[in-house]
């Protein structure tokens, strides 16, 4: 198990570096980028989608420490630099690294990026790894309750579904499941905001953050719940889709075991039905269903929290990407999608050995022999 890994984290290697160079030659060829995105804003004449890069302390031509994106050294490339000093642009091309070959810039973001350094954002007066410890905990918060909830009903529920299967239980929960998935996230997010955030019924729930104004101010019980309380639309929300994926995931897993040989030959030797669902069956039909998890986990961490933490106004990394993707602020975009990759090839890693925690039997290195 040690060999099969070792292996795996060898392998981790080629893959972000696959990924990183896929990501880097596209942003080459995309138009844009920070330089011109400051000479239109020099000229009057930026229109991005967000106001905030020069909220968050910096200056548009300050943070520029990072060597990565698209950039040329041509001033005539820039469209709308006219009447603009070419040693000024220049002077904007050199100090966000673009004065460098491609090539050059490439290697040294692989270099430092190897070492956790994300240099600052072109576009804060912050470095990119404080920027996102700052919101961290919003996509956290968002991404492991949600999973936890959504595991937490999917599977008893599916389970359920099962031993019931053809009943009443099972076509009336089918349907509640299959209404749960049509639905958008973000359309029964405002749904929610209308009932529950005094849209126009009750004003039940906190309509944004993450926490309320005087928070440091209570005592920690009630620092929990207030926590907790204004969790509820949000993840609610974002369970939706999850929480119906997992019901039919596990439900149909547990069916396909159920209808095997070696149940009928458990329950021949006189086992209960619960003794055979749960000290047999459970644990092979739950390898399915966790091979589910990193990615659901991955996407409720990052990009399905993108537009609920709009809607509720919550400042997490999923509207932090958006934003940088927007702004062209290359160096917050590549830390990110870094970090996810690795985070996203950790967790199938761990994903692996618990499928061996599970059942013993299952042994990847004799596998792959």
């Amino acid at each position: 198990m040690l060999a099969y890994i070792a292996r795996r984290i060898l392998l981790m290697i080629p893959t972000i570096l696959g990924i990183m160079l896929i990501s880097f030659v596209l942003v080459q060829f995309a138009p844009g980028g920070p330089v011109e995105r400051i000479i239109a804003q020099l000229q009057g004449q930026d229109s991005g989608a967000t106001s905030r890069i020069s909220g968050g302390g910096g200056d548009v031509s300050g943070g520029g420490q990072s060597s990565v994106g698209a950039g040329d050294a041509s001033t005539s490339r820039y469209r709308g630099a006219q009447g603009l000093d070419p040693q000024f642009i220049k002077q904007l091309e050199a100090q966000f690294g673009f004065d460098k070959p491609a090539h050059e810039r490439f290697f040294k973001m692989l270099w430092d990026y190897a070492r956790f350094d994300f240099g600052k954002s072109y576009f804060r007066d912050i470095s990119v790894l404080e920027l996102i410890k700052e919101k961290l905990p919003v996509s956290i918060s968002l991404g492991l309750w949600m999973t936890l909830l959504s595991y937490a009903i999917s599977i008893p529920l599916g389970i359920r579904k099962a031993i019931k299967d053809g009943s009443s239980f099972d076509i009336w929960t089918s349907a509640i499941v299959i209404i749960g998935y049509a639905i958008p996230g973000f359309l029964f997010a405002i749904l929610l905001i209308v009932l529950f955030a005094g849209g126009s019924f009750w004003q039940i729930f906190p309509l944004r953050g993450l926490t309320s104004e005087n928070w440091a101010l209570m005592p920690w019980y009630m620092q929990i719940v207030d926590y907790f309380w204004h969790l509820v639309l949000p993840i609610t929300a974002m369970a939706l889709g999850a929480f119906a994926t997992s019901t039919l995931l596990t439900k149909n897993s547990f069916l396909d075991e159920i209808r095997k040989q070696y149940v009928l030959t458990a329950r021949m030797k006189g086992l209960s039905e619960r003794q055979v669902l749960y000290g047999h069956v459970f644990r092979n039909a739950m390898l399915i269903v966790i091979a589910g998890f990193p990615g659901a986990f991955i996407s409720a961490f990052f990009a399905g929290s993108l537009l609920i933490e709009t809607i509720f106004s919550l400042d997490g990394l999923g509207l932090l990407s958006f934003e940088s993707i927007v702004n062209r602020d290359y160096p917050v975009v590549f830390a990110n999608l870094y970090i996810f990759s690795l985070l996203g090839l950790v967790v199938n890693l761990l994903s692996d050995l618990t499928y061996t925690w599970i059942d013993p039997r299952i042994d990847f290195e004799t596998r792959e022999a």
